[in-house]
C-alpha cells in the first residue's frame, strides 16, 4: 500500500480510482458515507477547490501544492489538531490527480519550532534594530535603550512616565488591552505578538513585541513572604520587510482562494489562540456561524458565476460589519464563521442580526441581474462546560440549523434547553 493517499478523478472531482489509505483518510469526512466526488467530500475543509480548478488555465500542472487542510482543532491536553496536506495535479483537460497525506505530527512540530525560533530570533538578532524597555508593574516605562528612538521615533524624555501602550495604534492603546498583554505574560511566562505598531509621528509599521515578566529575587528565608514588585522587559522590533516578503506566501496558504477571507486552517490557528487568551484573562468570547440560504438554488438557477458572486458579496459584508479584531473566515462551502474575542453573546447576536438585514437589503449584481439571497446564523458563547474549539463551533452550528428550521433569514442564540 502506498504511504500516501492517491486519488484519480475527472475534472469535476468525480473519483475514478482511489487507494485504500486515501479512502481510510477521507471516509470520516464524507457526509453520505460515499467517496464518489472528492470536491464534495472536502467541501467543508477546502471549499475553494472547484474554484481553484476552474481558474487554473494551463493544460497540466500543480493546482495546489501541499495545501494544509485543517480537519479539526483537537482537544487541548488530550488530542492534537488533525491536518491533511493536499497536492492537486491537473493531468490533462479531463483528469486530475490528488495526493493526500496526514501531516498532523509534522505540523505540530513545525509550530513548536516556529515559536522557539521567534523567541530566540527576537532576542539575539538585530542587535542595533530593537527597542528594549523596562516597565513597572503597571506597564509604565522606567528605562529604555538607544534603539527606542531608532525603532519608534520616540525621544527618551517623551516616554518617561508613559504607559508602554504609546507604541501601539490608537485602537490598541486601551488600558484593558495593555493589561491583557501583561496578564498573559504573567501566566505564560511571555507574550509575543506581531501586528501594527505606531511611531511617534503617527506612522504605522509592522512590528513584533515581546513582553517577559521579571520577578525580584527573594532573600533566603523569605520564600513565604508575598511581594508584588513585578516588572516587565519589552523588546520591540520593526519587521516590516520580513512581513512584506512573506505576505504573498501567507495569502496563498492562509486565505480562501475565492473570497480572500482567512481559510479553515488559519481560522483554527487564530481561534484556538484567541480562546486560550480569553480563558486566561476571563474574557467573554462568542462565535457566529453563517450559512447562505438555498445556495444550491442560486447555483442551479443562475450558474456558478452567480454563486461565486454571492459568496464574495457575503464575505465583503461580514468584513464590513464585524470588528477588525474579529476573526472572519470561510469555513466550508457556503458556511462562514466569525469569532468575536471579548464579545458576550448579546453583542454577537446584535451584530449577526445587523448582518442578516444587510444581506437581505443589498443584492449582488451579475450580468445586470440582482441575485437576491438571505442568510441564517447561529450564535454560541464560551462556557465552562466547553472543552475546546470544536465543541463551541458545534453549538453555534446547531443554533444556525435551528434558524433554518425556524424559517431562515434569522439568527438563533444557542441555549442548553433548546
Amino acid at each position: 500500500m502506498a504511504p500516501i493517499g492517491l486519488v484519480q478523478m475527472r475534472i469535476d472531482g468525480e473519483v475514478v480510482m482511489i487507494n485504500p489509505l486515501c479512502a481510510q483518510l477521507l471516509m470520516p469526512l464524507s457526509t453520505d458515507g460515499g467517496l464518489s466526488n472528492l470536491f464534495q467530500v472536502l467541501e467543508n475543509v477546502a471549499p475553494d477547490l472547484p474554484h481553484r480548478t476552474r481558474a487554473f488555465a494551463p493544460m497540466h500542472g500543480k493546482i495546489c501544492d501541499a495545501l494544509h487542510l485543517q480537519i479539526d482543532s483537537g482537544v487541548p491536553g488530550q488530542r492534537d489538531p488533525q491536518v491533511f496536506a493536499l497536492t492537486l495535479l491537473k493531468l490533462d483537460e479531463e483528469r486530475l490527480m490528488a495526493v493526500i497525506d496526514d501531516v498532523s505530527v509534522s505540523v505540530k512540530r513545525e509550530r513548536d519550532l516556529r515559536m522557539s525560533q521567534a523567541w530566540i530570533h527576537t532576542i539575539v538578532t538585530g542587535i542595533t534594530d530593537y527597542a528594549l524597555l523596562a516597565l513597572d508593574r503597571d506597564g509604565v516605562i522606567q528605562s529604555w535603550n538607544p534603539g527606542m528612538r531608532q525603532v519608534t521615533g520616540f525621544e527618551a524624555e517623551a516616554t518617561e512616565g508613559q504607559r508602554y501602550s504609546i507604541i501601539f495604534p490608537d485602537e490598541d492603546r486601551m488600558q484593558h488591552r495593555s493589561n491583557e498583554r501583561l496578564r498573559e505574560a504573567d501566566l505564560s511566562g511571555w507574550n509575543l505578538e506581531e501586528g501594527w505598531m505606531q511611531r511617534a509621528n503617527g506612522e504605522k509599521y509592522w512590528g513584533s513585541c515581546l513582553i517577559a515578566p521579571l520577578h525580584p529575587l527573594q532573600a533566603e528565608g523569605d520564600a513565604d513572604r508575598r511581594t508584588d514588585d513585578r516588572a516587565y522587559s519589552v523588546i520591540v522590533r520593526d519587521i516590516s520587510d520580513q512581513r512584506e516578503a512573506n505576505e504573498a506566501l501567507r495569502r496563498s496558504v492562509f486565505s480562501d482562494h475565492l473570497t480572500g477571507l482567512v481559510n479553515r486552517r488559519a481560522f483554527y490557528e487564530s481561534a484556538t489562540l484567541a480562546m486560550e487568551r480569553c480563558a486566561r484573562n476571563r474574557l467573554p468570547l462568542s462565535v457566529v456561524v453563517f450559512d447562505a440560504d438555498h445556495f444550491k438554488v442560486v447555483n442551479d438557477t443562475h450558474g456558478h458565476a452567480a454563486g461565486d458572486a454571492v459568496l464574495r458579496h457575503l464575505a465583503a459584508g461580514l468584513s464590513a460589519t464585524f470588528r477588525s479584531t474579529d476573526i472572519v473566515a470561510r469555513f466550508g462551502g457556503e458556511e462562514f464563521i466569525v469569532m468575536m474575542p471579548g464579545a458576550p453573546a448579546e453583542e454577537a447576536l446584535e451584530t449577526a442580526q445587523r448582518m442578516c438585514r444587510h444581506v437581505a437589503a443589498n443584492a449582488p449584481m451579475v450580468d445586470g441581474v440582482a441575485i437576491r439571497y438571505t442568510v441564517s446564523a447561529g450564535v454560541a458563547a464560551i462556557a465552562p462546560d466547553i472543552d475546546g474549539l470544536d465543541a463551541l463551533l458545534k453549538r453555534a452550528d446547531a443554533a444556525m440549523y435551528a434558524a433554518k428550521a425556524d424559517g431562515r433569514d434569522r439568527v438563533v442564540l444557542w441555549k442548553a434547553d433548546a
